[in-house]
């Protein structure tokens, strides 16, 4: 199955098939790779329930903090432009056109691997990853690693699924599933809570932290949007994430920190011509 039919396959086989929602959670959450090349959103990294800007209580529909919300644009591999809510720059790209021969000259095995886009992987019967291949993955990132990982959630799952006869050997144990809306996108929620197998992306902001956590991943990205530990002595520390636009046409110019000046070929360019006296 090619990565186009694969981004369109599992939402309607989602809605048009049973299947059992432990593993379709898991799926998506290793299918993110796969679901989208540019991705325009709003992000805003969750304070713990001491913080005054933040009501722990409230829906993970909503923004928790309107006024430290970041706007980003993405466009894989490794571009990024990130604003602040007063429309500041804080981060924009600088080398997405840059010579890799140096870095190839002192090369690993690991430096020779494909983006996960060029790679085909073991997907389900409703078009969701089950087995993830080898490949060059990783987000840009910002702040911290959550903002990484809950573009691609795979963290709360593994790249494949574990043998049936190990218990308590997935990343995370899955309470009830349930189908949610979040900011007008459909997203799976569930009450998360980490094994000893959980190897989270940056252990200092992980998106399961020690025991329970709600989580929420959007259907039609694999993105994790959100979410937000239940514990008391962390109750509300995570993170929150709305999807504007998926697979955006985005042009250099945006992550770059000077514009390139490129000429507008469909515009009329007049010519000056002096006259001699």
């Amino acid at each position: 199955m090619s990565t186009w039919d694969a981004r369109r396959q599992g939402e309607a086989g989602q809605r048009n098939k049973p299947a059992d929602m432990a593993m379709t959670f898991r799926n998506l959450c290793r299918s993110s790779p796969w679901k989208w090349q540019s991705l325009r959103f709003e992000y805003v990294d969750r304070a713990a329930a001491d913080s005054p800007n933040l009501d722990p209580t409230g829906t993970d529909a909503e923004n928790p903090d309107p006024d430290n919300t970041v706007q980003a644009w993405l466009r894989r591999p490794g571009a990024l432009r990130l604003e602040s809510a007063a429309g500041v720059v804080l981060h924009s790209t600088t080398g997405i056109n840059d010579s890799r021969d140096g870095f190839y000259v002192s090369s690993t095995r690991k430096t020779w691997l494909l983006p996960p886009q060029l790679v085909t992987p073991v997907y389900d019967d409703g078009g969701l990853v089950r087995r993830r291949p080898e490949a060059a993955y990783g987000e840009p990132c910002f702040g911290n690693g959550r903002f990484a990982a809950a573009l691609d959630p795979v963290e709360l799952a593994g790249n494949a699924p574990v043998p049936i006869e190990f218990p308590n050997t997935n990343a995370v144990e899955l309470g009830p599933i349930t189908a949610v809306d979040h900011q007008g996108r459909p997203a799976l929620e569930a009450v998360v809570t980490p094994n000893a197998a959980y190897r989270p992306t940056d252990p200092l902001a992980p998106l399961c932290g020690p025991g329970r956590n709600l989580i929420r991943i959007d259907v039609g990205t694999g993105v994790c949007v959100s979410s937000r530990s239940l514990e008391n002595e962390s109750r509300g520390s995570g993170h929150w994430l709305r999807i504007l636009a998926v697979d955006e046409y985005m042009l250099d110019d945006l992550f770059l920190a000077e514009s390139m000046n490129l000429t507008d070929v469909r515009r009329h360019i007049t010519w000056d011509i002096s006259r001699g006296a």
